[in-house]
């Protein structure tokens, strides 16, 4: 993807782009919101968000059932999937748990059994559009903004971030709902700054990346500075003129900086991974690349405080028939995760920056006659990193089957009076860690996972 396909760009100076779609709403009332300095500033924290669109199983964090699930279920699984071992936290072996093993093994990763929705029970909701949209928004309002879009104004509100913070918020998956403004439109420099995963540089001039020319082309001399005309002494004039001919304002101020951004975004891209040895990220993958460069956007960049992805290069998780796939995808998912907290460690900075997988709702358990699982209501939420902030507990909830003894009605719910919380309680702990002391009036009264807090 080069320049020309960075249609959703806001620039960190100054100038933006709107990313479309997203509906002024619900005004957030900063007046209300009890804010801690000294918490923002003893974490440093920095958030890695991994969104599962499609709605993924939870079986992979959770075989504990499996026994009385392959008891009643529609579809035989072990005929199905040739393979459904339990890791010693009843993990799925051959669908990520060696991974999670190892991530839960060096504390380094939370796998919380027991999100769930009794409000989406009561109402039968288990939509795509509906639940994605609460989740991105941290309620179950609808006209709600976003929490990224929220959090951002009370950062800026709080002086943690402002006009000379260089992308606050990057997005490497394009559109989201996390970034639904308000009716108090945010700041230009507030909004996410849309990247690839291979940090194409949108900031630069030149038609080519330097990085794609041969080697004969890079001897020859000041052949990185000509091209279609342009070379840098013109680039040099041009910026005299914006500056001596453009009014005072934003856009003056973006064409100002525009070199600066260009050099910061290409060194990032030229930045080296450290050696993780027997933990290198899987090659030829798209998702590792995109976790890879999210990493060292938070490494080189302390003005990042959460960058946004989903699952891109892995496939849907919207398993409704042939769910064989899911295994597969699984493995690759926490295979990455291991690489990327080694690359966290290896930069020094678990204390600080963590990840969070989750999505829009989990799946039923039962095998249907299309060998996939229809829409459920309880999901697995993944939290790494941040151990600065964050106690690890490895495994937290505990689950029982809920079967109503209709066909393709089986489901795994928290196993009454165990620990279990709403998805809107995800934002809440998004907003303690940066110091929002009263998150629950953003998440209609959901308070924090407060297991990861004591």
């Amino acid at each position: 993807m080069k320049r020309r396909d960075f249609i959703k760009l806001s620039l960190a100076a100054g100038t933006a782009i709107l990313l479309p779609g997203f509906a002024y709403s619900a005004e957030l009332d900063l007046s209300k919101i009890n804010f801690s300095t000294s918490i923002n500033t003893d974490n440093q924290a920095q958030t890695i968000i991994i969104f599962m669109h499609g709605g993924a199983s939870s079986l992979s964090g959770n075989l504990t059932n499996i026994d009385q699930i392959k008891s009643v279920s529609q579809s035989n699984y072990d005929n199905y999937f040739r393979g459904i071992t339990k890791t010693t936290n009843n993990c799925w072996q051959e669908a990520g748990g060696t991974h999670m093993e190892t991530l839960i093994g060096n504390g380094d990763m939370t796998l919380f059994r027991c999100c769930y929705s009794q409000v989406r029970e009561q109402t039968n909701n288990k939509s795509h559009g509906s639940c994605t949209t609460q989740n991105q928004k941290g309620s179950f309002d609808p006209n709600s903004a976003g929490i990224l879009a929220n959090l951002a104004q009370i950062l800026e509100k709080n002086g943690v971030v402002n006009d000379t913070s260089v992308m606050p918020f990057v997005t490497l998956e394009g559109d989201s709902k996390f970034y639904s403004e308000g009716k108090l439109p945010l700041n230009s420099y507030l909004k996410p700054v849309s990247l690839n995963e291979n940090l194409d540089n949108p900031y630069s001039r030149y038609s080519r990346d330097w990085r794609y020319y041969t080697e004969t082309e890079r001897d020859i001399p000041d052949y990185n500075h000509k091209e279609n005309g342009f070379d840098a002494a013109l680039h040099g004039k041009m910026d005299t003129l914006a500056q001596q001919n453009n009014q005072s304002g934003k856009i003056k101020d973006a064409l100002a900086r525009r070199s600066s951004l260009d050099t910061f975004i290409e060194n990032i891209s030229t930045s080296t991974t450290p050696d993780l040895g027997d933990d290198a990220y899987p090659g030829d993958n798209l998702f590792s690349d995109k976790i890879e460069t999210a990493i060292k956007i938070l490494v080189k960049n302390p003005d990042t405080k959460v960058v946004t992805m989903s699952t891109s290069g892995l496939g849907s998780w919207d398993d409704h028939n042939e769910a064989r796939n899911y295994v597969a995808r699984t493995e690759n998912l926490f295979r990455t995760l291991v690489s990327a907290m080694a690359h966290i460690k290896a930069e020094g900075k678990e204390q600080n920056i963590n990840i969070m997988v989750f999505g829009e709702f989990g799946r039923n358990v039962n095998l249907n006659s299309a060998l996939g699982w229809d829409h459920g209501n309880l999901q697995n939420f993944y939290v790494l990193g941040g151990k600065g902030y964050f106690n690890h507990k490895g495994v937290v909830g505990e689950t029982v089957v809920d079967n109503t003894g209709a066909i393709n009605r089986l489901y795994l719910k928290p196993k009454n009076g165990t620990y279990q919380f709403e998805p809107m309680s995800i934002a809440a702990t998004l907003y303690k860690i940066y110091g929002i002391d009263n998150p629950e009036i953003l998440t209609d009264n959901n308070g924090v996972i407060d297991q990861l807090f004591s």
